[in-house]
């Protein structure tokens, strides 16, 4: 059962990013402050939600929270300063724009970055502990998926309103026929050279 905070009488903020995993597109974070004991059927970690589900809770979450927001680091940038960095950019970025007062932020994962002078927590898998990260998860992942499926129609030679960036067979397949486009992150292995044992 998810919880609804990690200190009592804190307001907390949750963040979590999608895409740091991907061969192309933005890494999308999100930070979420939820009231207490706050109730949203079906709210777990994003991969535990199937995709129909998820844009449904991502509404819900939006009605339902006291602030929450969004925010992107593009491919350029991840691969100018790394995708850690550029994923935890994009959760600073996301809590800059939390117009809510707050004075406790967990964060999904292991490593995070002092954000102003605020206390913070990293929670390993938190989307599956805590209800703020989770909340932020479904927001990022909803988001991201938003942005490939409008880069698609750009780009259908990819499939991202399949495999949205993600190093599927499929897409690595397209790279190599196709070659890279401005949206693929550069410094990222594609597994080009793995491919001749797939087919």
């Amino acid at each position: 059962m998810l919880k609804d905070y990690l200190l009592k009488n804190r307001v907390e903020v949750g963040c979590d990013e999608a895409g740091r995993g991907c061969l192309a597109g933005p890494v999308v974070a999100a930070a979420v402050i939820l009231p207490p004991k706050c109730k949203i059927k079906l709210l777990n970690d994003s991969k535990q939600v199937k995709e129909k589900d998820r844009f449904t809770l991502r509404i819900e979450i939006q009605e339902k929270a006291i602030a929450w927001a969004y925010a992107c680091v593009e491919a350029a940038e991840i691969d100018t300063v790394n995708i850690l960095q550029a994923s935890i950019l994009a959760m600073h970025k996301s809590l800059d724009q939390i117009e809510k007062k707050f004075d406790h932020i967990l964060v999904d994962g292991n490593k995070f970055n002092a954000y102003k002078h605020f206390a913070h927590t990293c929670v390993i898998k938190g989307d599956a502990h805590f209800k703020s990260i989770a909340a932020a998860s479904i927001l990022a992942k909803t988001y991201r998926d938003d942005i490939m499926l409008n880069l698609h129609k750009d780009f259908p030679q990819y499939n991202w309103h399949r495999n949205k960036g993600y190093p599927t067979l499929e897409h690595r397949r397209a790279i190599r026929d196709f070659g890279i486009c401005a949206w693929h992150r550069k410094t990222f292995n594609s597994g080009l050279d793995q491919l001749q044992f797939e087919f």
